[in-house]
């Protein structure tokens, strides 16, 4: 019966760290993207007059 306990015992914590790991992810993402927009400002001009072309021609 140790494995059920500890499988009770694990699943609030592998959640949590989920969460974490997700975290983390979406952190590093932000910062590549960051990084990647001082390096090439032109493409990143570019790509941000593509988005906000895009959301203006959305249809909800």
């Amino acid at each position: 019966m140790p494995d059920r306990e500890s499988r009770a015992t694990d699943a609030p914590e592998s959640d949590s760290e989920r969460r974490r790991r997700r975290a983390r992810f979406l952190r590093e993402l932000a910062e590549a993207r960051a990084l990647r927009d001082r390096v090439q400002p032109r493409r990143a001009k570019a790509a941000r007059l593509r988005h906000a072309m895009r959301m203006r021609t959305f249809r909800w």
